[in-house]
């Protein structure tokens, strides 16, 4: 890895960053710093911020690939290239680390408090740097501000991914935990609560705008009072039953509660996990195929959980492989749903309204879909729904702008053809009524299979 000394003349910036370009902002922008300049900056910071630090080091590997999709852990801007919390939120990674730098002092300094407002913790700055020799009154001083993404959306945001309210926590201090309670390793955990009710009713009177405010208001409250916390206690105990059953081998692809706040209903209202950061070496398409199709084989036929929601918002790709998140959802191979009114009721409209099952609908309406397996799974509690999705996402899987980067996809390749060809034979099989792919064990053989042919190919090619 190219360090601050070590930096090529050529690379504008230090292997592992980005920048945010003047075309990213809405706002015009004077004009580009030039890149010597630029470059000289940057490595005055990274040599003051990040000489010794582990964080960068490890994850300082962003790919070209990511790089030129925007997304990336360490996040620069020079002088007047835009700096804003919303010039940046977007570029960054969940817990991304974003650098300002100018000579402006009272500019840097006016930043800590807009980027806090914004998801943002402030880490560093204003603080000096020297330039060159680093001598008083000789060398060049500048300024520089470093801030970490911690909120998944922007506050006050309405986004139709995420519903609860999901921000990193230091592992101790305000909004984690105490220190005895804390057995995760690593600064960051994850905080997931119930959102206010103020946040529940903008999300709905986007939605629905012709409900008059009485209707937005009750539902709200249905949704903070009943229905989140329902959701959110049988997350963490979906996260219990994972840890007690998880191959030891598979450890570190799912979350692991470390605690809950619950109300006095028993119902959790905050839930401490730890953080499956997005990170590692790119896989290639089919192998992310395989690891997805692995992974959900021991989810549904070893620990026996249907996950039910497994939109590629809720798959991660960490330095252990392909994980899954958000079990809110999840439901226990043989649970009794319908010996519970209100989790019943819950779980039909779910199965009505929820994206997976539109999109099944459409897809079987259109005739994209006609095995007769997933074809009966629609509106219902059933495997066969993870393995529709499955199929689905695997010969599509940057979806997702958090996966593009960490995924080498060839639309043209080899494999993106050959995983297009399976999604084919698995939604449309010869023959509909006994199609040859039940499970996710199935398609994981099929995968492998794939894999091995492709490989001896490229070896028979070269």
């Amino acid at each position: 890895m190219e360090t601050a000394d070590t930096l090529n003349p050529n690379h504008p910036l230090p292997m592992g960053t980005c920048g945010v370009q003047p075309e990213d902002s809405a706002h015009t922008a004077a004009p580009a710093i030039g890149a010597q300049r630029r470059q000289k900056l940057i490595r005055a910071a990274v040599r003051a911020l990040y000489h010794q630090d582990t964080e960068y080091q490890h994850f300082g590997h962003t790919s070209a690939e990511s790089r030129s999709a925007g997304l990336c852990d360490f996040l620069f801007a020079i002088e007047d290239e835009p700096h804003l919390p919303d010039d940046v939120f977007s570029r960054l990674r969940w817990g991304g680390q974003f650098v300002y730098i100018s000579r402006d002092q009272d500019e840097v300094a006016a930043l800590p408090d807009r980027f806090r407002l914004r998801g943002f913790l402030p880490l560093y700055g204003p603080m000096p740097l020297r330039l060159g020799w680093r001598l008083p009154f000789i060398s060049e001083r500048v300024w520089c501000f470093v801030a970490r993404k911690m909120f998944l959306i922007r506050p006050r945001e309405i986004s139709d991914r995420f519903t609860y309210h999901v921000q990193l926590v230091p592992r101790s201090g305000p909004g984690g935990l105490e220190p005895s309670d804390v057995s995760s390793r690593g600064d960051y955990i994850v905080l997931k609560e119930i959102p206010s009710l103020e946040r529940v009713i903008g999300r709905l009177r986007a939605r629905f705008t012709e409900l008059p405010h009485s209707v937005i208001e009750r539902r709200a409250r249905s949704f903070t009072e009943k229905i989140f916390p329902l959701f959110l206690t049988r997350e963490a105990a979906m996260l219990k039953i994972l840890e007690r059953d998880l191959p030891r081998d598979y450890v570190g692809r799912f979350p692991r509660l470390l605690a809950v706040e619950k109300d006095g209903r028993g119902y959790v209202q905050r839930l401490w996990m730890t953080w499956l950061r997005n990170a590692g070496e790119p896989l290639s398409q089919i192998e992310f195929a395989r690891q997805f199709a692995e992974l959900l084989h021991v989810l549904h036929d070893r620990i026996g959980i249907v996950h039910l929601d497994l939109r590629l918002d809720n798959i991660v790709i960490t330095e252990k492989g392909v994980g899954f998140v958000d079990f809110g959802s999840a439901v226990r191979l043989g649970e009794n749903i319908a010996g519970n009114t209100l989790l019943s009721t819950l779980f039909e409209e779910l199965m009505r309204t929820s994206q997976i099952q539109r999109m099944l609908e459409r897809m079987t309406k259109s005739g994209s879909v006609t095995s007769a397996i997933m074809r009966e799974a629609y509106g219902k509690v059933d495997k066969a729904v993870d393995v529709f999705y499955l199929a689905v996402q695997m010969a599509s899987p940057t979806g997702n702008p958090d996966l593009r980067g960490l995924i080498h996809l060839d639309p043209s390749g080899p494999e993106a053809a050959a995983l297009i060809r399976l999604r084919k034979d698995i939604l449309t099989p010869k023959d509909p009524k006994d199609p040859p792919y039940r499970s996710a064990e199935d398609i994981l053989n099929a995968v492998t299979r794939l894999k091995s042919t492709i490989e001896i190919n490229q070896v028979l090619k070269t």
